[in-house]
C-alpha cells in the first residue's frame, strides 16, 4: 500500500475503499448530500448496480426525474428501501416523501403512503409532477397515506452490488439497529435497508430521517450515542457526515457549532449560505482551499434567534480510495477545518 498508515490492513481488506479512508483518518464531514426533498420507495432485494435505470418499476420514471434534476434544478435524493418483514405487506408499496418546510428548519417534514402495487408508480410520477408545479392526481392518493410523523427512520446503506464495502460493513450496523434498537423504542424507531445515497467510501454510512443528519464509518459502540442521545455529542464527531440542509463548508461550519451547544442545537431551525470563497472553476467549486459561511438560527419556539460566521479553510489531506476493488486507485481529498467562529447576533 502507498502508505505507512495502511500497512496494518491486510491485502483482503485493502479491497474495501472504507477501511483505507479510516485507516488514514479521512473525516467525513461535509459529505452529506445536500437536499430539499427526499422521495424513497419500497423495492424488494436484490437491486441491480444501476437501480434506477434497470428497474422496471423505477424505469417509467426516468424522464419524469431528469426533468425534476435538469430543467427544474430541484434538489430531490431518490432512494429505495427493502421491503421489512414486520413493516411491510405483500402487495403494497410504501412511499416516504420528505420536504424542507421553510427556509429555517430543523427537520424535514414528511408523507407517507402506502399503496397497493399497481398504484406505485402513478403515486411517485404524482408527487414528482407536484414538485414541478404541474397538473397532478395526488389527493387520489389520501385515502393511503399513514400518520407516521411521529416514527424516525434510519437509513442504512447495504448495497453491494454498488460497492463491496456498504455489504461488508452496512449489514452488521443495520442488522443491530433492526434488532437491538428498533424494537426498545415502542413503534417509535424504524430501520431499513437502503440503495446507496453516496459516500461509500465512508461505509457502513447512515441517514437520519427526518432530522436528515449522514453518518459515515459508523462502530458498533457509537450506536447507543447515536440512537438514544444520552452523552456527549463530541462522540459522535468524528461519524457525522454532516446535515442535508446545508451545503458542504457550511456543513463543516455547523458541526462545530453542534460540538460547542450539544444536542439541543438539532432542534433549532436553521440555514447557511457561502458568504466568500476562493475562486476555483466551477468543476473545482467542492474543492476550494477556503471559504467564509454563516449560519442563520432559531431555537424551536423563535423566542430567540441569532448568526454565527465562520472561516472553514484547509489544514491538508489524506489518501482516500472513493471505491472498493482488488487493485485500489487511491487519491489525494483536502480536510478542512474550522479557523474561525463567532456568533454575531
Amino acid at each position: 500500500m502507498p502508505t505507512q498508515q495502511t500497512d496494518q490492513l491486510s491485502l483482503t481488506d485493502c479491497r474495501f475503499c472504507s477501511l483505507v479512508s479510516k485507516v488514514n483518518k479521512e473525516d467525513p464531514i461535509g459529505t452529506a448530500q445536500t437536499c430539499d426533498h427526499w422521495l424513497i420507495m419500497e423495492i424488494p432485494q436484490p437491486w441491480p448496480q444501476e437501480i434506477f435505470q434497470e428497474h422496471p418499476k423505477i424505469k417509467p420514471l426516468l424522464g419524469l426525474f431528469q426533468q425534476v434534476f435538469e430543467q427544474h434544478q430541484i434538489k430531490l435524493k431518490p432512494m429505495v428501501i427493502a421491503p421489512d418483514r414486520e413493516y411491510s405487506h405483500p402487495g403494497l408499496t410504501r412511499i416516504l416523501y420528505y420536504y424542507r418546510p421553510a427556509k429555517l428548519f430543523s427537520q424535514f417534514e414528511k408523507q407517507e403512503f402506502v399503496v397497493p402495487e399497481e398504484k406505485a408508480t402513478a403515486l411517485v410520477t404524482a408527487i414528482l409532477k407536484q414538485l414541478m408545479q404541474q397538473p397532478n392526481d395526488l389527493s387520489e392518493f389520501q385515502q393511503y397515506q399513514q400518520q407516521t410523523s411521529h416514527i424516525r427512520e434510519l437509513m442504512v446503506c447495504t448495497h453491494a452490488q454498488v460497492d463491496l464495502a456498504c455489504g461488508r460493513f452496512g449489514n452488521p450496523i443495520y442488522r443491530r439497529l433492526r434488532k437491538e434498537y428498533a424494537p426498545a423504542t415502542n413503534g417509535k424507531l424504524r430501520v431499513w435497508q437502503t440503495t446507496h445515497f453516496g459516500g461509500h467510501q465512508f461505509a457502513p454510512t447512515l441517514a437520519d430521517l427526518p432530522q436528515g443528519c449522514f453518518w459515515g464509518h459508523l462502530e458498533p459502540e457509537a450506536l447507543d450515542l447515536l440512537v438514544n442521545r444520552d452523552g456527549s455529542a463530541f462522540g459522535l464527531r468524528q461519524f457525522y457526515r454532516g446535515w442535508a440542509g446545508l451545503t458542504k463548508f457550511e456543513q463543516i461550519a455547523e458541526r462545530e457549532i453542534w460540538m460547542q451547544l450539544g444536542w439541543t442545537w438539532l432542534d433549532y431551525s436553521k440555514a447557511g449560505q457561502v458568504l466568500a470563497k476562493q475562486e476555483v472553476s466551477q468543476a473545482e467549486d467542492e474543492d476550494a482551499d477556503w471559504a467564509e459561511v454563516q449560519i442563520d438560527f432559531a431555537v424551536p419556539d423563535s423566542s430567540v434567534s441569532g448568526t454565527y460566521k465562520a472561516r472553514v479553510e484547509v489544514c491538508g489531506q489524506v489518501m482516500s480510495a472513493l471505491s472498493s476493488a482488488k487493485e485500489m486507485q487511491l487519491k489525494p481529498v483536502k480536510q478542512y477545518r474550522v479557523s474561525h467562529l463567532i456568533k454575531v447576533e
